[in-house]
């Protein structure tokens, strides 16, 4: 099975200077299955014209492939309302939509905004604008020293003049799970609104919207094998309906006049301009194929590998895991080497083939937090086996020896 799996992404075939490609950087993007480089192609070659604007065959039958692809998020996320689903560029477009557009209209002096330290910068700087314009204040809430949160640190910082609270599902570095359920209902239960960014959490673990009781969920899709440039914005009807457009143009209208316009109804009033249709035709063919591995299989598969990888990187000499093995995991470990700098490890680690992220990971506030500058991040994604895991460890076991340090 595993096998039948990885024979289905082309890249994941190849091998650099005759070595067979470890690619485990999933965390940064995943690679993409035949099946969705072959309904990008189709569409391009018999379906490609502007969505919502022909009359013509072809354009109805772009707009058909568009549309469907918004329905199969809907389900994907088990949405009520198709028109709930905004496609935007990535989650970072998702993220900013929410800021300007809810932020700027419902936050003033004396509000507060409580964001994680595990943030990703994408769900992190928008909210730092927002307070700066609206005078609202940014408060952080912060980890334990293995990265999970504790129950007094969320009520703590979650209290009454909170209106909005944002955090991701997986920390991007770590790979820790936050308890969403719990934050959520305590944002809740101080009136405030709640942010999920699910980039991390997306491709490792069934989405559900009636049961994470969020009022915005966003993911890219090009962490989910499908191709870059298309993400999703989910959002509760009643929230989108009052918020005002994030960016002006074509096809977000209902009427123009010459000093004034009206806006189309949702989802057209967040989705100015020519779309990606063919980012969306990929994302949910990328949909269908996770579904017919089933994310039970992916779930099984992908803490195999991170239960491995951690007994194994563990057991390094001169090498520092951070974060805990305990707990809920989604497709990431972070380490360092000692005496190395990370981008010299990648870049020794590369020489046999094995692809790892070095640097802040876009998450410099954390590593401040964790005491850190920068790290390496190894992550999983269910093509990834045991063997990849072993020439991990392997080129590891080098990195010391080519800068001069004898072990």
């Amino acid at each position: 099975m595993i096998d039948e799996i990885v024979k289905q992404f082309p890249l994941l075939q190849m091998q650099q200077d005759g070595k067979r490609l470890v690619y485990l950087d999933s965390g940064a993007t995943t690679q993409r299955p035949q099946a969705v480089l072959d309904a990008v192609q189709h569409f391009y070659e018999h379906d490609n014209a502007n969505p919502h604007r022909g009359v013509y065959q072809v354009a109805e039958r772009a707009t058909a492939a568009y549309e469907d692809s918004r329905t199969e998020v809907a389900a994907f996320l088990n949405a009520q309302k198709k028109e709930e689903i905004i496609f935007t560029r990535n989650a970072t477009e998702a993220l900013n939509l929410i800021a300007y557009s809810w932020g700027l209209h419902n936050l003033k002096a004396g509000d507060k905004v409580a964001v994680s330290i595990l943030e990703h910068h994408s769900n992190l700087i928008p909210w730092q604008q927002v307070c700066r314009v609206t005078g609202a204040e940014l408060v952080i809430f912060y980890t334990n020293p293995d990265g999970t949160f504790s129950d007094e640190e969320i009520e703590k910082k979650i209290t009454k003049g909170v209106k909005l609270v944002a955090f991701t599902h997986v920390s991007n570095v770590l790979g820790l799970v936050s308890p969403v359920e719990k934050i959520a209902a305590r944002a809740h239960a101080v009136g405030a609104v709640c942010v999920l960014d699910c980039a991390q959490s997306a491709p490792h673990i069934k989405l559900d919207v009636t049961k994470l009781g969020v009022d915005f969920l966003a993911f890219s899709g090009h962490k989910l094998y499908s191709p870059l440039g298309i993400g999703v914005l989910w959002g509760r009807k009643e929230l989108l309906e009052e918020m005002p457009p994030f960016l002006t143009g074509g096809d977000m209208i209902e009427s123009v006049r010459e000093q004034n316009a009206t806006w189309a109804p949702l989802p057209q009033k967040f989705e100015a301009g020519t779309q990606n249709a063919g980012g969306a035709v990929g994302l949910a063919a990328a949909i269908r194929w996770i579904n017919s591995v089933g994310f039970e299989t992916i779930a099984r598969r992908e803490r195999d590998v991170y239960n491995y990888a951690w007994e194994k990187l563990s057991k390094l000499p001169h090498l520092t895991l951070y974060g805990t093995p305990e707990g809920e995991h989604a497709g990431a470990i972070a380490f360092n080497v000692d005496e190395a700098h990370p981008h010299d490890v990648a870049s020794i680690l590369d020489a046999d083939a094995v692809c790892v992220r070095a640097g802040h990971h876009c998450a410099q506030p954390l590593l401040h937090h964790m005491g850190l500058t920068a790290c390496c991040r190894a992550s999983f994604a269910v093509y990834n086996t045991r063997e990849d895991v072993d020439a991990l460890t392997e080129s590891l076991l080098k990195v010391r020896k080519w800068l001069g340090y004898g072990a």
